[in-house]
């Protein structure tokens, strides 16, 4: 399972269309993590201080129709990081987890939405 993180409104934007982020046109992929830690440290370090509810799309690569490559982040010290090169598939989304933040914005948890 790859691990995608969108606020919320963007994700509501189009929900007849598959999903494709600025990313996708921008850098020709979009960005995923491979694991609950990994993403977590994204909101923190990207998301901090985007408002609103921050969403966790959990993807199952196999229903995607784009590939799915490994690659490096670009920044120091950064592992290697999943990225779609299509748009993602909502029927390849098989659950939406919210980002729990503490009072600060730091990312804390991974929680299925109430």
């Amino acid at each position: 399972m790859l691990l995608h993180l969108v606020p919320l409104d963007v994700w509501s934007a189009d929900p007849d269309l598959p999903y494709a982020p600025p990313s996708l046109a921008a850098e020709g992929f979009v960005h995923c993590s491979g694991d609950e830690p990994s993403a977590l440290a994204v909101a923190d370090r990207s998301y901090r201080d985007v408002p609103g509810t921050l969403l966790a799309l959990v993807i199952d690569e196999s229903r995607l129709g784009g590939e799915v490559r490994w690659e490096g982040s670009g920044s120091s010290g950064g592992g290697l990081f999943p990225h779609v090169y299509g748009p993602i598939e909502r029927s390849a989304v098989t659950e939406v987890l919210e980002v729990r933040r503490d009072a600060d914005g730091r990312a804390r948890e991974l929680a299925p939405r109430s």
